[in-house]
């Protein structure tokens, strides 16, 4: 497998996902890293995006699910984006995606809490 990747790093948003009331009536702020493998090397090559993946367009596809959508758990957001990306982007092989949740209801300290899952695409 080609290990060339896009990367996509901290990308901060505000949205309602969690288990708790408060947590879907106030909201918070979530950061997600992104990982997408993919054959850079046509685009490279012939310096076309085209033959590559936007970021940006990946960026808002992120945004939207984030910020639009809610989850019980980070695992699902996880999951769900990986899916959305894979429909919409079909030059990407692999994509890591970790969630992280700086503002967990959890009593102590810490930086985030939060998943990471990688999927690749089948067929």
């Amino acid at each position: 497998m080609n290990q060339d990747k896009i990367i996509m790093r901290n990308m901060g948003f505000y949205g309602y996902h969690g288990v708790l009331e408060a947590e879907k009536a106030l909201g918070q702020k979530f950061f997600i890293d992104a990982d997408l493998y993919l054959n850079t090397k046509p685009a490279g090559l012939n310096d076309d995006l085209e033959a590559s993946v936007s970021y940006a367009e990946v960026y808002e596809l992120i945004k939207d699910m984030v910020e639009n959508q809610r989850f019980k758990l980070l695992e699902a957001l996880a999951e769900y984006l990986t899916i959305a990306i894979f429909d919409k982007f079909d030059k990407i092989q692999k994509i890591r995606i970790r969630v992280k949740k700086p503002e967990a209801p959890v009593p102590g300290i810490y930086d985030y809490f939060g998943v990471e899952i990688e999927r690749q695409r089948r067929g």
